[in-house]
């Protein structure tokens, strides 16, 4: 498992095959599975057929790593637009953004202007905005913009990795700000210092973050969404909110596009708080690897759809 999963992060990073994949009508038809379509209005589409099951959303436009000022710029103006068309079709929807698609590898102090530019504009749009979280280099710049923006934006969000080492320090540092948290697992390729290679031991991290998120919520500490398709997982943490005496509209859950859907909608029907992530943009390579790698079983799945 642990092989595969490698050689599908190495085929992510490779720049030979993403532009492949890129022309192949055949791999974008397999992106299907993930993704309604390359444009915004393809995600809108498909997120308000979702948002009419009970469910919230979540938009991201796929890309990472700008280099230029002007790219960044464009990323930013394109999410203040987005949030107008989310407003104008009244969907329940907020937005993920990554640093470095605006332009953190460039300027720290720019990157942060951009995001609370979003920040004021989600809020202004009755939105909210969120901070995917990036490899581990990225860690330390995301959570100090977290910081600066969580002052006057409280609503604003971020994602913390369960197999990081270091998450369990991150946690207790925010905790002090009220944080609003998803709690991923984590899909980049990491060396062993610094992140679990177990899956074993990355879901019992991941456990104990969410035992610590659930027990701040009790208290207004901690907002915890738990971004994970772990159906075993989601029954231990829901048990585990109940004799907190947590209840469901305390915490919320947010899966995939495509992912588990008559899970997602059994688990609304049960009265969770549930959010479908939909991701959508040219740049959709590395981002689906990622999700090939996250768990095997996303192989055979995209395979079949292949001949369905």
């Amino acid at each position: 498992m642990r092989f595969g999963r490698s050689i599908l992060l190495a085929a992510a990073r490779s720049r030979r095959l993403n532009e492949f994949a890129l022309h192949s009508a055949v791999v974008k038809r397999a992106t299907q599975a993930f993704m309604p379509g390359e444009h915004a209005d393809d995600a809108l589409t498909a997120g308000a057929a979702i948002a009419a099951s009970g469910r919230g959303l979540i938009f991201t436009q796929l890309g990472e790593a700008i280099l230029s000022a002007e790219a960044a710029i464009s990323v930013r103006d394109h999410y203040l637009r987005f949030f107008d068309q989310i407003r104008a079709r009244g969907l329940p929807a907020q937005v993920s953004v990554k640093p470095t698609q605006l332009g953190l590898d460039l300027s720290l102090g720019e990157c942060e202007r951009h995001l609370l530019a979003l920040a004021a504009k989600a809020e202004g749009t009755g939105s909210a905005l969120w901070l995917d979280m990036e490899d581990s280099s990225y860690v330390d710049r995301t959570l100090q913009l977290y910081v600066a923006l969580k002052r006057n934006h409280p609503s604003t969000g971020v994602a913390l990795q369960a197999y990081l080492r270091r998450t369990p320090e991150d946690l207790a540092r925010l905790m002090p700000h009220e944080p609003v948290i998803r709690l991923v697992k984590g899909a980049y390729d990491e060396p062993k210092e610094v992140a679990f290679e177990k899956k074993s031991d990355t879901d019992r991290a991941y456990y104990s973050l969410a035992v610590r998120m659930l027990d701040g919520a009790r208290t207004g500490a901690c907002s915890p969404i738990f971004g994970t398709h772990d159906l075993a997982l989601i029954a231990r943490i829901a048990e585990r909110a109940e004799a907190l005496d947590v209840r469901k509209d305390k915490y919320q859950i947010h899966m995939l596009y495509g992912i588990r859907d008559s899970a997602q909608r059994r688990l609304v029907a049960e009265g969770h708080i549930v959010k479908t992530l939909i991701s959508y943009g040219s740049a959709w390579y590395r981002w689906y690897m990622r999700r090939l790698a996250e768990r095997p079983a996303n192989v055979l799945f995209v395979v079949k759809s292949l001949f369905a």
